[in-house]
């Protein structure tokens, strides 16, 4: 069985049957994880694949028509969900067709001819099929008739407060990353291809690894303590294993539309401490460690160099890095 599938058509992904979970699973969070492990366990007890179906983009993408912030790209996201335990992922196409598709076309087409459901695992919240029609009652009733049971997914809870994708976006946005990670599972990064840029930051005397937003909307924009994984490279054999892209190198980064150069297309710039080498092309994470401030335009290069400097005193300080030499950061 393949691993990734885009299309509401095709042969059946489960010939053997699936537990299945559906959802739009934006950062694959705590929550996420513990819903796929219990689809994992159901389906290692029955004998059957373990499916994850989602969508891309997400629903709410397609309606508004707009960008809508997320914590993984669609690529990442889809990586996640094979991670926590998907032997294959349905990541559906979000059009004209699917937004009309009835709710039972929807039963009948993907859950029993694509993936040959025996079990769904739902949120209590889930919607499904045109006008959102489709709900917990109407699965069970065709589950009842057509072959599969359905389970609602227990709610995962911290602090008091439920585990949502929602909640960890508004923690990033204010910048409590420490209160996110738990949540999310992990340190909240950015990953991509370094591209060349402007090579202002070179000029400046802070040379930055550039990553692309693209279509994705970053919940989080300003001035940021990270870490940078993916920068330190061993050679072929060690890159084969996996060696050299844990390393954390320390770093200040700006996530924005840089006004002080006419920016306009958001851009995620990373200076790494200390490190001198060429990036271009290659694949990095940015993890974000601490907010120090939201962008701001400056009156000229000089003011905003001025400003660079207190950022990355400050960001090798919450780094725990001794401060720089006198000739340069």
């Amino acid at each position: 069985m393949q691993g990734f599938h885009r299309d509401v058509a095709g042969p059946c992904l489960a010939p053997r049957g699936s537990v299945v979970c559906i959802g739009a699973f934006d950062g694959v969070h705590a929550g996420h994880r513990a819903v796929l492990a219990r689809v994992r366990e159901r389906a290692a007890a029955l004998g059957l694949a373990a499916v994850a179906i989602t969508f891309e983009p997400i629903p709410r993408e397609f309606f508004t028509h707009a960008g809508v912030p997320r914590l993984a790209g669609a690529g990442e996201k889809v990586a996640l969900l094979r991670r926590a335990g998907a032997d294959a992922v349905l990541s559906l196409r979000f059009d004209a067709a699917l937004a009309a598709m009835e709710a039972e076309d929807f039963i009948r087409r993907v859950l029993v001819q694509r993936v040959a459901a025996r079990e769904v695992w739902v949120g209590e919240d889930f919607r499904f099929g045109h006008r959102r029609r489709g709900d917990l009652v109407l699965l069970r009733e065709a589950g009842a008739t057509l072959g599969f049971g359905v389970a609602e997914a227990a709610t995962v809870a911290s602090d008091g407060l439920r585990v949502s994708s929602t909640r960890i976006r508004a923690l990033l946005a204010a910048g409590e990353f420490a209160a996110a990670a738990p949540l999310l599972g992990r340190a909240f990064a950015i990953g991509g291809h370094v591209v060349r840029g402007q090579q202002l930051g070179r000029r400046l005397g802070y040379p930055t690894a550039n990553l692309r937003l693209g279509r994705r909307v970053a919940p989080l924009q300003g001035i940021f303590a990270v870490r940078v994984r993916g920068a330190l490279h061993r050679g072929p054999a060690c890159a084969a294993r996996g060696e050299g892209a844990d390393i954390a190198l320390p770093g200040v980064a700006s996530l924005g539309v840089r006004p002080t150069v006419n920016g306009g297309e958001p851009l995620l710039e990373a200076h790494l401490f200390d490190f001198d080498g060429d990036l271009y092309g290659r694949r990095i994470h940015v993890e974000f460690v601490a907010k120090l401030r939201d962008e701001q335009k400056f009156a000229d290069l000089d003011a905003m160099v001025r400003q660079i400097d207190r950022d990355a005193a400050q960001a090798r300080r919450i780094l725990g890095l001794p401060a720089a030499a006198a000739a340069g950061v």
